[in-house]
């Protein structure tokens, strides 16, 4: 079988930097390395004491992003007041996720506003890519 020349190894956690490097070392070209990079690089954040309606909105935005957010059980039936969120995504999904927050109730923009600024990422509407 042609599979078994096939060698695998986890990367581990990547910076934008690492990421960069990988992709040129299988080719990729720098407008390739631009669209790609932050699909590559996974965090998860921890949310303290969110209000329980907004963590729901959260959840909801998280996985329509392909992404995904786990919230207390109580969330669901707004039994407790508040949750903790944790969010597991890619930068490209937070990215995302940011744009449709920022248009969302319950002090959710600056929510987004503060995840931008935690992840290092940029939500231009448009990105500029190197020409090849």
């Amino acid at each position: 079988c042609f599979m078994r020349n096939i060698t695998m190894e986890v990367v581990g956690e990547l910076d934008r930097e690492s990421a960069a490097a990988f992709m040129r070392s299988v080719g990729v070209s720098a407008a390739g390395i631009a669209i790609m990079q932050d699909k590559m690089i996974f965090r998860i954040v921890r949310l303290r004491q969110v209000p329980t309606k907004a963590a729901n909105l959260i959840k909801q935005t998280m996985l329509s992003k392909g992404a995904d957010a786990a919230i207390s059980v109580h969330a669901a039936d707004l039994s407790e007041p508040f949750t903790d969120v944790l969010l597991f995504a890619t930068l490209y999904q937070y990215r995302a996720a940011v744009r449709s927050l920022r248009r969302q109730p319950w002090g959710l923009r600056a929510l987004a506003d503060d995840l931008t600024m935690l992840l290092g990422i940029s939500v231009r509407e448009k990105q500029e890519f190197p020409a090849e």
